[in-house]
């Protein structure tokens, strides 16, 4: 994540924790028909916490049952290559995804595309697990694409293939609030 990454780190945090005004904002990414999705994230947002450090996840969203530990990217180009950072950020995902094996959970990978006004800019991944989860998460889970690797072993994003959040929060919803707004 390049200059100003706590920016968008930050928009992502306001969007699941159901504030208001950046809910308002996001929906102008969304056609009218998706938008009754935020007003679910309203009534049922996540508890969302900071947990920066070094080859730590950016942020940890949590509802009754589940948490999610976060990385979020941004980026103007259409693909995020892992390789290019001398193997730091691969690294990192192959931290998070051995923590995510011990402790059963789905990690996300936030890719926040730069420009482009027109689609909605947030889209999620997930490194390959060893499908240690269970029941309604792991069903979340095998809904979200996975980190693409290089022969190398790299990882790579990109956008195009990505779960947008929109797509994301409405599978999560039903999964775990069917009858909450809908």
């Amino acid at each position: 994540m390049g200059v100003g990454a706590s920016q968008y780190e930050r928009e992502l945090r306001s969007l699941l924790e159901g504030e208001r005004e950046a809910l308002r904002h996001y929906a102008r990414y969304l056609p009218p028909e998706q938008r009754p999705i935020l007003e679910r994230l309203k009534q049922g947002p996540f508890l969302v916490v900071r947990a920066a450090g070094s080859h730590g996840f950016d942020l940890v969203a949590m509802r009754a049952g589940f948490a999610f530990p976060i990385e979020a990217k941004a980026s103007a180009d259409d693909v995020i290559r892992f390789s290019s950072d001398s193997g730091r950020m691969t690294d990192q995902l192959d931290e998070h995804l051995e923590a995510a094996n011990r402790g059963g959970l789905v990690v996300l990978y936030a890719y926040r595309r730069l420009g482009g006004r027109r689609a909605e800019p947030w889209r999620l991944f997930t490194p390959q697990t060893d499908n240690r989860t269970h029941g309604r998460v792991a069903l979340l889970r095998n809904h979200v694409p996975q980190i693409e690797r290089t022969r190398e072993g790299n990882g790579v994003l990109r956008w195009k293939n990505g779960l947008p959040l929109s797509t994301f929060l409405d599978r999560l919803f039903t999964l775990f609030d069917p009858d909450v707004g809908a």
